[in-house]
């Protein structure tokens, strides 16, 4: 009965996945906000982007990266491509972030936010900051996406599904922003507005992106950077309204939820113990 069941569960998975009517055609000359490029999944998203031709404005903290990024965007034959660089602890930055993109590109068809490692583990500050940041930045943008039928991409990571031990002020800011996102996505079906949202839970892109100051301690193992990123941007565009990679993340998340009491269990699996230890 067991194997019979997973076996059901393996082919339905493997049908929703195989589904894919992305058209990279579609791409080309879509306008394209896309917050904390500067490295990592957003780095390989703004070179995906740049690739389908689409147009970009970037934005992070460090603008000498961002000036990299953006060369090397301009290489891969981005048609445009702008860059303004941001602190997400500055209130009034993102009102000035959203009337940059709009007056460079004319509009907004894509908002990317991509936040995956802006709070290492122990910084329960900047993550209320960034939150309150890129909700900020969503309500500012949204009345551009509105107007272009467009769609709103959210970069999260597991660890906002299945929190972890060390992970406490990371999984926090995640869930918050899964919250309001899933009551934005209600209330815009009220509303009859045809903005898509499209949530994305990525493997860490790597060991210091919610771990930072516990190297070692976790067991969790990086995402391909350039495929996350693809799988992120394949989601956005069809409009789908969950992105999970590796796939299995999603059955994941589902267990979870089924499993009365899966803590210990998924604490024991994440930890290096002798190196939780040394850390203790």
């Amino acid at each position: 009965m067991r194997v019979l069941l997973l076996t059901g569960l393996g082919a339905l998975f493997f049908a929703y996945y195989w589904d894919d009517n992305f058209n990279p055609a579609s791409l080309q000359g879509a306008r394209v906000l896309l917050t904390g490029a500067s490295a990592g999944v957003g780095e390989e998203l703004a070179y995906h982007y740049a690739r389908l031709g689409s147009h970009l404005v970037l934005t992070a903290h460090t603008e000498a990266l961002l000036q990299k990024v953006v060369g090397n965007c301009r290489k891969l034959g981005a048609p445009k491509i702008f860059y303004i660089a941001a602190d997400m602890a500055s209130p009034e930055v993102p009102e000035r972030v959203v009337q940059f993109a709009l007056d460079k590109l004319g509009g907004l068809d894509y908002l990317v936010l991509n936040h995956l490692g802006a709070a290492p583990a122990g910084t329960r500050a900047r993550s209320a900051q960034a939150t309150r940041w890129l909700l900020q930045l969503t309500s500012l943008a949204l009345p551009s996406l509105t107007d272009s039928k467009g769609s709103l991409v959210v970069v999260s990571s597991l660890l906002g599904r299945v929190p972890t031990s060390f992970s406490s002020p990371y999984s926090a800011a995640k869930f918050a922003l899964d919250g309001f996102f899933g009551s934005l996505r209600r209330e815009l079906d009220v509303q009859d507005v045809n903005v898509a949202i499209t949530m994305c839970v990525l493997g860490l892109r790597d060991r210091a992106s919610a771990a930072e100051g516990v190297r070692g301690v976790t067991r969790a193992k990086a995402a391909p950077g350039p495929k996350a990123a693809l799988a992120v941007i394949r989601g956005g565009a069809t409009r789908a309204s969950g992105v999970f990679y590796p796939w299995r993340f999603h059955l994941l998340c589902l267990l979870r939820g089924w499993l009365p009491r899966p803590g210990a269990w998924f604490i024991r699996q994440e930890l290096n113990v002798t190196a939780a230890a040394a850390a203790a």
